[in-house]
């Protein structure tokens, strides 16, 4: 099953808050790949998300209904699903509670099933087994994440800023759960465990996220890992944050928490044809 690591409603309303939708680059990937191989984005088709987690995936979901007639969100955990149903949506989406190791989709009945910034979370022998399940022959599986390599850059300071995050980030690093080793090497592990035989990992899609300070801070907030800090030792890890807000702050030579930052970020894509 599923490693469950947002359960909570407070935990799920920071991710809601500050997590990012898919970047243009990573759109244009995924889009591409599907042009390659239906050459075009049929009008029938069915896009279904495996492990839905608002907001980043309740955006990645609002990407996918501007090509697909019907898009099916599901997270395994309830606050989740009930943060992205309490946020604006689209008509053609709807949201279901279920483990991504366990689809309500019947066999064959998907054209492209996606993860954004969750498989390292799954059972990946149970969830590859469900995609060979519910995709359609010559469906679509695409399976992103972002990495740890990040940057910001703002003004003049841009190496500095980035050191700060950067040190922060490490010192976050350190409460990891073991399933992050996915995302450190890449998805290699994902890519080699899809079951089909057309498939390609791209690892070189870059992104410029539209930031504040506030959302780097926020964004630090809810990753897993200070999570896991927070739990262990809630005043240091409340503490890092209000640090590294001020340090954000001194090197911008700025005082609003409000100024806008760019949030570069790397993903990884996973995709297959089956």
């Amino acid at each position: 099953m599923a490693t469950q690591m947002f359960e909570g409603r407070g935990h799920a309303a920071v991710y809601q808050k500050y997590r990012f939708a898919p970047g243009r680059e990573l759109q244009r990937t995924i889009l591409a790949y599907l042009q390659e191989k239906v050459g075009r984005i049929r009008p029938g088709c069915r896009a279904k998300h495996g492990f839905f987690l608002p907001c980043w995936e309740c955006q990645g979901t609002r990407f996918l209904a501007e090509h697909f007639p019907k898009v099916v969100g599901t997270d395994i955990s309830e606050a989740q699903i009930q943060e992205a149903r309490d946020a604006p949506s689209m008509p053609n989406i709807s949201y279901l509670v279920c483990p991504a190791e366990e689809l309500p989709f019947g066999d064959a009945s998907v054209d492209l099933l996606t993860s954004f910034t969750a498989a390292h979370w799954f059972d990946l022998e149970k969830f590859m087994r469900e995609a060979q399940r519910v995709v359609k022959p010559r469906g679509c599986v695409a399976i992103s994440t972002y990495t740890v390599d990040m940057s910001l850059r703002y003004g003049n300071c841009s190496e500095t800023l980035t050191r700060v995050f950067r040190e922060s980030w490490d010192l976050l690093l350190k409460y990891s759960h073991a399933r992050i080793k996915l995302v450190l090497e890449d998805y290699k592990e994902i890519f080699e465990a899809l079951p089909f035989p057309d498939k390609k990992r791209v690892t070189d899609i870059f992104d410029s996220i539209p930031m504040t300070v506030a959302g780097v801070v926020g964004y630090l907030e809810s990753v897993s890992p200070y999570q896991a800090f927070m739990k262990n030792d809630p005043e240091a890890a409340k503490s890092l944050l209000q640090e590294t807000e001020k340090r954000m702050l001194e090197t911008m030579g700025v005082s609003s928490r409000e100024t806008p930052v760019e949030f570069w970020v790397r993903h990884v894509c996973v995709l297959g044809c089956k």
